[in-house]
């Protein structure tokens, strides 16, 4: 089958998120199974250039318009380990994606709107015709529109399109110039309830629902958060969407590359250890209390790696933070956030808490440290508020290290409590909490760190548990193609 990925991101060559490492996973499985798969992003400036092998022009002449003039673009084509992408570079005094970030831009619908305009385009100046258009997020979400209203008309009949949610919080509402930007026009036609227009602001577009109603199949990233998006306001007002459309959708928990996260390979940590040597998890306990000037004692290590925001929990992290001190753990915490406020926040806590021989906290992201901190801690905290998917929770129990998340998304796909958890005691692999507040929290922790310090071999045993458990791209890989074949044959 061949497939291309039209897309922000892609790990690890242009990576804000998971987005970016579901992206490369998926291809990687994908072509695993014996699938043609090519990748389309924007050629931004900062991108990982370090990480693409032999990136080269191969297309100059492509022109894509755009409200009332043709932009000029050139089409540039390298290996992401491995992965086969192609980057559209424009010649536009608008300099799209030479801003020295990924996101975060006043004109975020407009440049990425240019960008969906110019990948079709150049698929169809390529003469590519693939049976799969799969897309992400809502920077991509107006490609089916495109496609079948307008691309059709030139020849592309064949692919069809499969669109993925990743996090509905985030829907690129915009003004309807968006239309006139992309040559769709037509306003009182796309400004429809039953197409683009926002659920909320009848004068707005809103590119997630585009995607979502003019795809042939809308995918999540795990059932929870698939059940969790039509039934509760973490929808953001896209519920009634996606319940009309409920027959062509579904959620899909997204892997891990475990060529990337595997204790037994991994070459960033100080002891490689498995199953049958996790005794020397210890050795990279010692190595992380080393690193980050922590005393050697006899006490668990509590960490949190990802960002810092109010999706995350962020008051929660800080209360498990304290918690970890105040009841004989050390605490490890790898983060930053987008937001000053919070970012100004932790740095106080991190000078606050600077001498203290059990704490350390590092404001920002390391990739080599995160590696670290997985193999070296004994537990990780994860109380988010919602949570798609997660990935930190499926590489900390590869890492045999215990997660106590917060019963939502993804997280309750994936971590099974030791106490109370409905599966045999052998498929329990953490701790996991309902209520978002700082009792569900604790109670969830004290009963981890409890388990600890009192009966190490039934902690160890949850430890053996979770490295059992197998969230590889193999599963996954396998529904994403059962979907395109649905697709594909309709």
């Amino acid at each position: 089958m061949f497939i291309v990925m039209i897309t922000p991101e892609c790990a690890p060559v242009a990576k804000v998120g998971g987005l970016g490492d579901v992206v490369f996973g998926l291809c990687h499985e994908l072509e695993l199974r014996g699938n043609d798969v090519e990748i389309i992003l924007p050629k931004y400036d900062c991108m990982r250039y370090d990480q693409i092998y032999g990136l080269r022009q191969v297309y100059d002449d492509l022109w894509v318009p755009f409200y009332d003039r043709w932009v000029h673009c050139s089409v540039f084509f390298g290996f992401v380990h491995g992965r086969k992408c192609f980057f559209i570079d424009a010649h536009s005094e608008r300099n799209f994606f030479n801003r020295g970030a990924y996101y975060g831009q006043h004109d975020d619908p407009e440049r990425f709107t240019f960008f969906c305009r110019a990948a079709l385009e150049f698929m169809l100046k390529a003469n590519k015709h693939p049976d799969i258009i799969h897309c992400h997020d809502w920077q991509t979400g107006i490609v089916p529109v495109l496609l079948f209203d307008i691309y059709k008309n030139y020849g592309m009949t064949h692919p069809r399109v499969c669109y993925t949610l990743h996090n509905l919080k985030h829907q690129g509402v915009t003004g309807d110039f968006i239309l006139r930007a992309t040559g769709l026009n037509r306003p009182d036609y796309y400004l429809q309830p039953d197409r683009l227009q926002d659920n909320f602001n009848r004068a707005a577009a809103n590119l997630m629902k585009a995607g979502i109603v003019y795809s042939n199949f809308v995918t999540t990233v795990s059932p929870s958060y698939a059940g969790e998006i039509r039934h509760t306001d973490l929808s953001y007002g896209l519920g009634h969407t996606l319940h009309v459309h409920g027959g062509k959708f579904g959620g899909i928990l997204n892997g891990i590359d475990y060529d990337v996260w595997n204790p037994e390979i991994d070459g960033h940590i100080a002891r490689r250890y498995g199953i049958n040597t996790l005794q020397d998890k210890f050795s990279n306990k010692e190595a992380l209390r080393h690193r980050l000037l922590l005393q050697h004692a006899y006490k668990p290590i509590v960490s949190y790696v990802g960002r810092l925001d109010h999706q995350k929990g962020v008051e929660l992290i800080r209360d498990a933070l304290f918690y970890s001190l105040a009841n004989g753990c050390q605490f490890v915490l790898l983060g930053s956030s987008d937001e000053r406020g919070i970012n100004h926040y932790f740095w106080q806590l991190k000078q606050r808490l600077n001498d203290n021989p059990d704490c350390h906290l590092e404001i920002g992201f390391d990739e080599d440290l995160s590696h670290l901190i997985y193999a070296g801690s004994d537990m990780i905290v994860l109380p988010s508020l919602f949570e798609p998917c997660g990935l930190t929770q499926m590489i900390a129990l590869k890492y045999g290290t215990l997660p106590v998340v917060r019963a939502t998304g993804g997280l309750k796909d994936t971590v099974f409590d030791a106490d109370y958890s409905d599966r045999p005691y052998h498929e329990r692999n953490g701790y996991v909490f309902n209520d978002f507040n700082f009792q569900g929290l604790e109670s969830a922790m004290r009963r981890a760190i409890g388990m600890w310090y009192s009966y190490p071999q039934y902690f160890r045993e949850l430890m053996v548990n979770g490295m059992r458990y197998d969230y590889s791209w193999n599963h996954p890989g396998g529904h994403y193609l059962n979907v395109y074949e649905y697709i594909r044959d309709k």
